[in-house]
This record gives structure tokens, C-alpha cells and sequence, in this order.
């Protein structure tokens, strides 16, 4: 079995967590080889410290700084765009290639049937990057970072749903588009900037999540919604903390002063009328609970179809070019 993956800031909890396992199993064993006085004593020593586990808990995942979220949006055990697609769905069929140069296995997508019980139950696309859990997964996948026949793929099956009249639901989780000579030479910023422009445009419902990492136009290039949803420990921006360290600092060092100040989280995006939902996450993160957080999120998402599709196309469009073109704030001299 692989180790648990503890980050920096869990450690203190994760070593209170150790001592009362050590204690439980010292309570077991007092049963048998002590008086009931000394596991009487034991046993209240562990519930004390079961509170402050559970204390502490709270206080580090319900205080996260922006640079936590993002260790925490980038953490090997959180769900991946498949194992929500399993999770959320059914009858899920896996299309592959975009019809011009080969399959890109950093991206997925393919029909499925959304349910819920109370009765909804809609044919989605299902679209979202893929990473992988180990060096020769990730290495399959491209650590998740798409090169532009996956953002043709993707359009592809953006253009399948439209032509059959379905609902198109995008799972975003890439630390961006692959930077490759060879992407670049295969058109990798037309493909981006394709998908945009053809979002736009698309005349069925649009869902987009940000599960984890958002960054720069891999995530936009399969982003453009008439809802954007976003997972309460994911980040969404136009370049990740390191990289505007680099830029700014010539260093990795100032990494979590860079995630500060781009305001990259759920909290910051919503307030500045990027999304529009927080998906809330199991606490922990969503990886603590997957079956937990994808049902929290099946149920978003069929909140959100169910307002979408009575729609007219035209409205449709309208609303989600009005969207994007009221982002952001300028001022005219």
C-alpha cells in the first residue's frame, strides 16, 4: 500500500492523529492485561484527545492560506475528472480523437446519463483534463496538460452534444496547456483560442467546474460556461504561484506571496464575479471523502441544468457572452 500523502501544514495533526491510534491500540490491550481502574483512565485520556484532534482539524482546514488550497488542489489522492465521471454518472461511452493529428489522452470526455433522485435524468458531455496517479499514468496523460488535438478533441464533442441537443459539463483540473516546441508548431494557441470563440457560440447549456488546478488557457481553452462552478480547495488564474515568482522575484521562493496577491481561490473568484458556485468539500479536502464530494457536486450541477435547459439557444448565447464581457474593471480617461 502507498504511503498517505501528508502535507507541510498537516503535519502537527497528522502526528496527534498517530499518538491516539497508539493510544487505541493501548486501550485494547489494557482490557486484557490491566484492572478496569487503569483503562478507565485510558480510555478518558483518548476521548480528551480525540477532541483536540478534532479541534485542531478545524482550525487548520477552516483557516487554509491561498498557497494551502493550492498544495491541497494539487494533492495525488484527489479525484480526478474519471473518477467523478464514474462516481456522478452512468453508461459513460468514451470518445476519442480530434479527426486532425491523434488522441490526447490529457483530455476525456464522452456521453453519460446525469440522475439524481428526485427524478432528473439528462444525457451529458462530459469533458474535463485527466492526470495521472504515477509517474507512467502521468506520463500517458501529460501530467495533464493538453496539447491542441485534445482541444480539438474537445470541441469535437462540444459540437457532437450541440448537434444532438445535450448539455455540455467541463471538469477542469490542469496546471496548463502543454508548452511544447511541438504544440506550439501543431497550433496550440489557435486550438485555445478556437475553443473560446466556439464556446461562446455553443447553443446548449455549458457547465464548467474547476475540480482542482486552474491555470492560464489550458483551463480557459475548456472553460467558457453559463455557470461556473468551482471546488471549494481548487485555483483558478492566469498563471500558478511558482511561475509568477519567477517573474516577478527570479525565484520559486516567493511562492505563497505570489498566491496571495493573485487572489486565486473559490472565496476571492466568487467575490469578483469570475464563478458563480463553490462546490463545498469534504473536511480535509475532497480527496478525504470522494464518494462525499461527488455527490455534493452531481447534485450542483443537476441544480444548475435544471434552470439551463428550458432555455432558448439564442437567450443562451446572449446571457453567456454578456457574462464574460461584463468581467473584470477598466476605466476610460
Amino acid at each position: 500500500m502507498a504511503a498517505k500523502v501528508v502535507l507541510d501544514f498537516e503535519k502537527p495533526l497528522f502526528e496527534l492523529e498517530a499518538k491516539l491510534n497508539e493510544m487505541r491500540v493501548c486501550l485494547r490491550g489494557s482490557t486484557r492485561d490491566q484492572g478496569p481502574q487503569e483503562a478507565d483512565i485510558l480510555h478518558r485520556d483518548i476521548e480528551l484527545l480525540e477532541q483536540k484532534v478534532d479541534a485542531l482539524r478545524r482550525s487548520i482546514y477552516k483557516n487554509l492560506t491561498r498557497w494551502q488550497k493550492v498544495q491541497l488542489a494539487r494533492h495525488p489522492e484527489r479525484p480526478y475528472t474519471l473518477d467523478y465521471i464514474y462516481m456522478m454518472t452512468r453508461d459513460f461511452v468514451e470518445l476519442a480523437g480530434d479527426r486532425h493529428f491523434s488522441d490526447d489522452k490529457a483530455i476525456v470526455g464522452g456521453f453519460a446519463r446525469l440522475e439524481d433522485g428526485s427524478g432528473f435524468s439528462e444525457t451529458v458531455m462530459m469533458i474535463g483534463h485527466q492526470k495521472g496517479r504515477d509517474t507512467k499514468s502521468n506520463l500517458y496523460r501529460n501530467f495533464g496538460m493538453a496539447q491542441p488535438e485534445g482541444y480539438r478533441k474537445a470541441l469535437r464533442l462540444m459540437k457532437l452534444a450541440e448537434k444532438f441537443r445535450k448539455p455540455v459539463v467541463t471538469l477542469i483540473d490542469t496546471p496548463g496547456a502543454f508548452p511544447g516546441i511541438e504544440a506550439e508548431e501543431r497550433g496550440q494557441a489557435e486550438a485555445i483560442a478556437r475553443n473560446l470563440f466556439e464556446m461562446a457560440r455553443l447553443t446548449v447549456p455549458i457547465v464548467c467546474v474547476i475540480i482542482g488546478e486552474g491555470a492560464s488557457g489550458g483551463a480557459i481553452g475548456i472553460g467558457v460556461g453559463d455557470r461556473i462552478l468551482m471546488a471549494e480547495n481548487s485555483w483558478y488564474s492566469v498563471i500558478s504561484p511558482e511561475s509568477c515568482s519567477s517573474i516577478l522575484w527570479r525565484s520559486w521562493n516567493y511562492k505563497e506571496q505570489a498566491a496571495e496577491a493573485l487572489k486565486l481561490t473559490a472565496d476571492d473568484l466568487l467575490g469578483q464575479g469570475i464563478i458563480d458556485r463553490i462546490v463545498p468539500e469534504p473536511l480535509g479536502g475532497a480527496h478525504t471523502d470522494p464518494e462525499t464530494m461527488a455527490g455534493t457536486l452531481r447534485a450542483m450541477l443537476v441544480e444548475e441544468l435544471r434552470t439551463l435547459l428550458p432555455k432558448e439557444s439564442g437567450t443562451l448565447v446572449r446571457e453567456r457572452i454578456e457574462k464574460f464581457s461584463s468581467m473584470g474593471v477598466w476605466s476610460e480617461p
